[in-house]
């Protein structure tokens, strides 16, 4: 493994709260939701995995010793363990989410992150009704994360990567049509030689 200091880019000097902002924003950038359907989709799964790893092993080098977020109230890896979670993420990034459940199951705390990652969990095998809910109960529990609420912003959306739903896309699927129908035209017409 890299040094997990130059992976979250931050200097062995930094306070907790700058390791913490880093990792926050690294987690923004590469989360795998932002890549869905996106040629790089499994490069920012693994960037995901470098960082979530690189935050464990510099929150237990510093005697933490609970791995991801610290407060409860940004909502991170609490109670559990940040190496249990972390592997949870790593099994729902290679979509393997049958061990990710499993091994979420074990949890005897049902924290924050536990909802948000059954969640992910739901999402990924496109159940958007039981997503919602478990992501609801996660920013319920901790408002102001910012993870939490994308999730439940995006399956509140109707979309979803991993299963296609009929819904109304503001205009542009009649937009579309119509434009695919001109073009059919011209070329029925004579226009296409």
């Amino acid at each position: 493994m890299k040094d997990p200091y130059e992976v979250l880019g931050v200097s062995r000097t930094a306070s907790d709260s700058e390791i913490k902002s880093a990792y926050r924003e690294l987690v923004k950038k590469y989360h795998p939701d932002n890549y869905a359907n996106n040629p790089l989709a499994d490069l920012a799964s693994e960037k995901m995995k470098e960082i979530n790893e690189a935050y464990d092993a510099i929150t237990k080098s510093r005697g933490s010793g609970s791995g991801g977020y610290q407060s409860s109230q940004s909502g991170g890896y609490q109670g559990y363990g940040g190496s249990g979670y972390a592997q949870v993420r790593s099994y729902i990034n290679a979509n393997q989410l049958d061990a990710a459940e499993s091994l979420l199951n074990t949890a005897a705390n049902r924290d924050a992150e536990w909802y948000y990652l059954k969640g992910q969990i739901a999402y990924r095998r496109g159940w958007l009704d039981e997503a919602r809910q478990h992501y609801q109960t996660a920013c319920a529990m901790v408002p102001n994360n910012y993870e939490y609420q994308n999730a439940l912003r995006t399956v509140q959306g109707g979309y979803s990567p991993y299963r296609q739903t009929n819904y109304q896309n503001n205009g542009m699927d009649t937009a579309c049509d119509i434009c695919n129908t001109l073009l059919c035209l011209n070329c029925l017409c004579g226009g296409c030689r």
